[in-house]
């Protein structure tokens, strides 16, 4: 039974927050607040995954979240949406709701081989070396995307509003809130096992020592290089979420600024933590929100919080531990794997 939990709990809120919305009880705003936090679960615990739960340190994290968006995006116009570059839609609206998903996938796997591209350089390389080639890898894509006209270059890439219209069209939902909740928890459920797993205990033991965990036989070369492209392709899953929430994407909108938000979550949860990520990201979000009114103020308040966390919390708010840790009766009734 305790197995089932999680997932019941899981299901309740997510036909709660459908039944909101499709009865007024959520307003857009508060919607696109949730799908942001459902975004945001996703970078954050992505990157967790190469800085907290494998001690390497990447600053690029925005790069695979560009390709993802582009990719995913240009899938989805070309098929439902009627395109100056692409003409008429390929497929009925009918089918959007089905293939959406798969083409978050393809953005996924491509940005998971672009993160292998990164990666096969970067691992031979060591200590801060990562967080250079990560940053470079950033500016590059950001770069190549501002002059490729095909896709808008600087000016951007629309079309994707038309995309969640037609799967509207097809069953009166929200659509895109619906998409962001499942896949931030398929997000989270993934790393949970990956790093649980056998396999993922060489994760830790990289992050504890690369030379010992060498010694007791373990790749260290290909469990990098598979946790690098994993922590890609879910970053690339948060780009195409994040291209069709916002309806618009502009290469200004994956910059080392966005890689830097990430970080910043990560580091506020604690490096290694999974709850943590998904706690400093939902905190991280309605932070955000609420210094929006202050604009570009919000951007020297929010450094000096992560400056004051550091001081006076510098493992983050979990620190390396999961809720159950903190919590150890939560076992009892819960079973997340």
């Amino acid at each position: 039974m305790r197995r089932l939990t999680v997932p019941l709990i899981l299901a309740a809120v997510l036909g709660l927050l459908v039944t909101l919305a499709q009865g007024g009880g959520l307003d857009l705003y508060t919607q696109s607040v949730l799908m942001f936090m459902g975004i945001n679960v996703i970078m954050s615990a992505s990157l967790n995954l190469i800085n907290g739960h494998m001690g390497e340190f990447a600053c690029g994290h925005a790069a695979f979240m560009a390709v993802g968006a582009y990719v995913s995006s240009l899938i989805t116009v070309a098929l439902f949406a009627q395109d100056t570059v692409f003409g008429a839609p390929l497929l009925p609206e009918s089918l959007s709701v089905a293939f959406f998903p798969l083409a978050l996938l393809a953005g996924a796997a491509v940005a998971s081989l672009f993160g292998l591209l990164v990666a096969i350089p970067s691992f031979k390389t060591r200590g801060d070396y990562l967080a250079i080639v990560t940053i470079a890898a950033n500016y590059i894509v950001k770069s190549a995307i501002e002059n490729i006209d095909a896709i808008g270059g600087a000016r951007g890439f629309m079309g994707m509003r038309r995309v969640t219209t037609a799967m509207e069209s097809t069953a009166e939902l929200p659509w895109m809130l619906i998409w962001c909740f499942v896949t931030a928890v398929f997000c989270v459920w993934v790393i949970r096992r990956y790093v649980t797993s056998t396999y993922g205990k060489g994760v830790m033991a990289i992050c504890q020592d690369e030379v010992a965990a060498e010694i007791m036989s373990v790749n260290t070369n290909r469990i990098k290089l598979v946790t690098f492209m994993l922590s890609s392709g879910l970053a690339g899953l948060a780009g195409g979420l994040f291209a069709h929430v916002v309806g618009y994407v502009n290469p200004g909108s994956f910059t080392i600024l966005k890689s830097t938000e990430a970080m910043v979550m990560v580091y506020m949860g604690g490096m290694g933590s999974i709850s943590g990520s998904v706690i400093s990201a939902v905190a991280f979000t309605l932070l955000l929100e609420a210094l929006r009114p202050l604009q570009i103020l919000k951007w020297v308040i929010i450094p000096l919080i992560l400056i004051l966390l550091m001081m006076f919390r510098p493992e983050g708010i979990m620190g390396n531990k999961e809720l159950s840790d903190v919590f150890p009766r939560l076992k009892k009734y819960f079973k997340f794997k």
